[in-house]
């Protein structure tokens, strides 16, 4: 039996956890919504909900239904299925201690802000990332995910920084959409963009009562840069909602590494895993006999 880590979300904080729990070792799998909502899709195992397939620094997921799972992860590949409630949580075959793999630690990488609904079934250890988590609470465990002193450190009582409701660094990178509507994308991920010009644009859901659509609203790049990140083209979004990430850096590598962030804070996963002595146990058994 292999204990199991589901990670909900896979977005790139997510997909950094997941990295530095794959490189242990461990076994990861990752629950989405049906259409994900990440904006560095590069680097987004959430990207395979849409693509099927994505690799990431040199880890591969695969879009896969519940039947698919362990037959992936035995060929060392990330599974991802599309499980917005976690309801695999309740699946009989991930409960018994006799199964191939056995769901035993949930980490929470959704980074919704808010405290967390209660969870189906209950797991041996539960991982909250960022605002809304407190440990004691609704986790066993809250991990700070606010760049500060604290980046990347595991609360076992407490709560983490509350959402400031403002971007890391220059404000102006954050790309929001201006309207409710549908988004159709101008511009590619790692693509050089000049200031001012179109990245995006939102198509709005409404019509006039003369039956004509009201014009698009457009996103330009606040400076020059490089896109960073953009949501799937296609997804209906709402007014305020981040869609994309400008890099004044203009360097196209940043598109294809996961952040220095999702290290830090997947680094603080492992070490909370791995302080549990009945799950760091059992992660490496049949090594140890």
């Amino acid at each position: 039996m292999a204990n199991l880590t589901l990670i909900r979300g896979g977005g790139d904080l997510a997909s950094g956890v997941a990295l530095r729990l794959v490189r242990s070792g461990l076994s990861v799998l990752i629950s989405e919504l049906p259409k994900p909502l990440a904006v560095r899709r590069s680097v987004s195992f959430a990207e395979a909900v849409y693509a099927g397939q994505i690799e990431v620094e040199g880890a591969i997921g695969r879009l896969v239904n519940k039947e698919q799972i362990p037959d992936t992860l035995k060929a060392g590949v990330i599974p991802i299925i599309v499980d917005p409630e976690a309801s695999i949580l309740n699946d009989p075959f991930y409960s018994k201690t006799d199964s191939a793999f056995q769901l035993t630690v949930l980490v929470d990488a959704r980074l919704t802000k808010h405290a967390p609904e209660p969870l189906i079934a209950p797991v041996k250890l539960h991982i909250g990332l960022g605002p809304g988590f407190e440990a004691g609470q609704n986790c066993h465990a809250a991990i700070e995910t606010r760049r500060s002193h604290t980046l990347g450190r595991v609360y076992w009582h407490g709560r983490t920084q509350p959402d400031s409701g403002l971007p890391e660094g220059d404000a102006r990178r954050v790309l929001r959409a201006p309207i409710d509507g549908t988004l159709a994308a101008f511009a590619e991920i790692g693509a050089h963009v000049e200031a001012g010009q179109v990245i995006a644009e939102i198509l709005p859901k409404t019509v006039s009562i003369q039956g004509q659509g009201t014009a698009p609203s457009k996103v330009k790049a606040p400076f020059s840069g490089i896109l960073r990140g953009l949501i799937h083209p296609g997804i209906q979004v709402y007014a305020g909602l981040k869609i994309g990430d400008v890099d004044p850096r203009d360097d196209p590598i940043a598109c294809r590494l996961v952040s220095d962030k999702a290290l830090a804070v997947g680094g603080a996963v492992l070490e909370a895993i791995l302080s549990q002595p009945e799950i760091r146990a059992s992660l490496w058994k049949k090594e140890l006999q």
